[in-house]
């Protein structure tokens, strides 16, 4: 007698493919990828129902719990559909870019701060239309120079920079304990 294979529907299912470990694609991204998917698709529809960008944050986040957007960019894809936009995807701006911190600038900012070691930021600011934050980063981060006493100075000292101040604050300590 011939064994007869079990009706479709109690049948397994093939294994998956296997994907090397090596792969640009694995799993995990896969998976990730079919999440953003269906949360993009998901807050689509739901808006298009009229349902409050409130209900579709809670719903995912019953679903997805921490994986899930935020409330505000939900409420902002949400407005963007109302509008008639398909895409999800940020516009282009025409502004600065986000680094200025660029060799040129750098350079500059150091030629005035070694002109002028009392120059405040936003006389920087002004002489080289940088926002405050880039003239900010490009004294502590690049120049590695902080504020002391209304003036710039280096954040490492040499062992002879430092020597002198000791000397120095020792010479000032003298005359402010003999009176002159």
């Amino acid at each position: 007698m011939k064994a007869s294979s079990p009706p479709p529907h109690q049948q397994q299912p093939p294994p998956p493919p296997d994907i090397p470990s090596g792969s640009l694609l694995n799993l995990e991204t896969l998976l990730a990828a079919l999440d953003a998917i269906e949360i993009y698709i998901s807050s689509q529809v739901r808006t298009a129902l009229n349902v409050e960008a409130t209900t579709i944050h809670d719903e995912l986040r019953t679903v997805f719990g921490d994986e899930a957007p935020s409330y505000r960019t939900i409420a902002r894809w949400a407005q963007w559909f109302r509008e008639g936009r398909e895409e999800i995807e940020d516009e282009e701006r025409s502004r600065r870019p986000v680094t200025e911190s660029t060799p040129e600038n750098i350079e500059e900012i150091r030629s005035i701060v070694s002109d002028d070691p009392h120059v405040t930021i936003a006389e920087l600011q002004e002489y080289t239309d940088l926002s405050y934050s880039t003239v900010h980063r490009i004294l502590s981060d690049h120049l590695e120079l902080r504020k002391i006493t209304a003036r710039y100075i280096p954040k490492q000292l040499t062992d002879y920079q430092r020597s002198e101040r000791v000397r120095i604050c020792k010479e000032y300590l003298s005359r402010f304990t003999e009176g002159g």
